[in-house]
């Protein structure tokens, strides 16, 4: 029997502090990433949730027969760039094309919103987020190490155009 996999506008209660704690235990467990990382989510978060403009920002939750196991955020950088942000997978959810349809659904998104391109940043590590970036057209544009929660790392900034809906 195969997971019902569902991507669903980010707003239930429990979503915010979900994706909090997600990134948090799930950055821990894996990269041995101190709680600076989890704090820099929950700003992110909590900017999101103060004040997104819903033409040009939103966010998304996976879940996994009912269950939250993903998400990934699409946030105005300036007025012609996205910023793909927070995209995260469960680890007991991977291998199952959730991270592509994240990324895919915020693409698909900000070609909607108007937005010329878009961008991230993110960090050496993870790998399998690259391969995702990296199949959707995203090149590297920038890298610089840097210590960052806990660790040395360094941050790569991806960028890629996009082409108008409908076309």
């Amino acid at each position: 029997m195969s997971a019902q996999i569902l991507i669903r506008p980010l707003g239930r209660p429990g979503d915010l502090g979900w994706v909090v704690l997600a990134h948090g235990e799930t950055y821990a467990a894996e990269f041995g990433w101190d709680t600076s990382f989890e704090a820099l989510v929950a700003r992110i978060v909590a900017d999101y949730a103060a004040g997104h403009d819903p033409a040009r920002e939103a966010a998304w939750i996976a879940e996994v027969d009912g269950e939250r196991a993903g998400c990934v955020f699409c946030v105005a950088a300036d007025e012609r760039t996205a910023q793909l942000r927070i995209l995260l997978v469960d680890p007991a959810a991977r291998g199952r094309r959730v991270g592509e349809r994240l990324v895919d659904e915020c693409l698909a998104f900000a070609r909607r919103a108007g937005y010329a391109r878009i961008r991230l940043w993110t960090n050496h590590p993870l790998v399998a987020a690259r391969r995702i970036y990296l199949s959707r057209g995203f090149r590297l544009v920038e890298e610089e190490a840097h210590h960052s929660f806990g660790t040395e790392l360094t941050g790569q900034v991806y960028e890629r155009e996009l082409a108008p809906a409908g076309t």
